[in-house]
């Protein structure tokens, strides 16, 4: 699995060089675009990526292992609703 650094560096440089790309253009619109939207995808990727956190298996020792049932399922839906709780 990839780590969230890599995940977040490769969208920072996709961002970068088309923002680069309109600023030698000298096309501010594109920049301003670009740049909102960069913002927005990250928020929108580290969500994503919380969640997949949440959803990852708890490493526990082999003889506690709950993996797979019914109450680890309840577990991280319940995680999942805390942190899309609004408050």
């Amino acid at each position: 699995m990839r780590h969230r650094e890599r995940i977040v560096s490769s969208l920072e440089n996709v961002y970068r060089e088309a923002f680069e790309a309109a600023r030698d253009r000298s096309d501010d619109a594109a920049a301003d675009r670009l740049d909102f939207e960069f913002q927005r995808d990250q928020i929108h990727l580290e969500v994503l990526l919380d969640l997949r956190d949440l959803l990852m298996p708890v490493d526990t020792p082999p003889e506690t292992d709950t993996r797979g049932t019914v109450s680890d399922l309840i577990d991280k839906a319940q995680a999942i609703r805390r942190f899309t709780r609004l408050k």
